[in-house]
């Protein structure tokens, strides 16, 4: 389900900008232009400007959407949760081992021989 909507929102996202893209400049961007832009009120509504709201509200409605779905599938788990599993974490032990631990550089008392393992 997620992946559908979020090929949706991708494809509403290209077809926003292509219809963002072929409209016609107005020429009013800080303040320039020719007259009466802001005298002249409210232009009438062209087709490419009713489709742009359409995409917009349905761009918006898949982003919530998106969320919705994202918020569900997180279902109140941590990223340190993922890390350390439950298993392995015991009341004896100090400190669990994490991942990527073997990657550390030795210590300072540490005298041995690096020696490469193959895993």
């Amino acid at each position: 389900m997620e992946n559908v909507v979020l090929i949706i929102h991708l494809l509403l996202a290209l077809a926003l900008i292509g219809v963002v893209l072929m409209q016609r400049s107005e020429g009013g961007g800080l303040g320039m232009g020719g007259g009466g832009g802001a005298v002249a009120g409210r232009s009438a509504a062209t087709a490419l400007g009713k489709v742009t709201w359409i995409l917009a509200a349905a761009f918006i409605v898949t982003s919530i959407t998106l969320t919705i779905i994202a918020a569900q599938n997180s279902a109140g788990s941590s990223v340190i949760d993922r890390l350390v599993p439950a298993a392995e974490t015991d009341g004896d032990a100090a400190t669990p081992a994490l991942p990527g631990d073997e990657l550390l550089p030795p210590s300072q008392d540490d005298t041995a021989p690096l020696v490469p393992r193959a895993d």
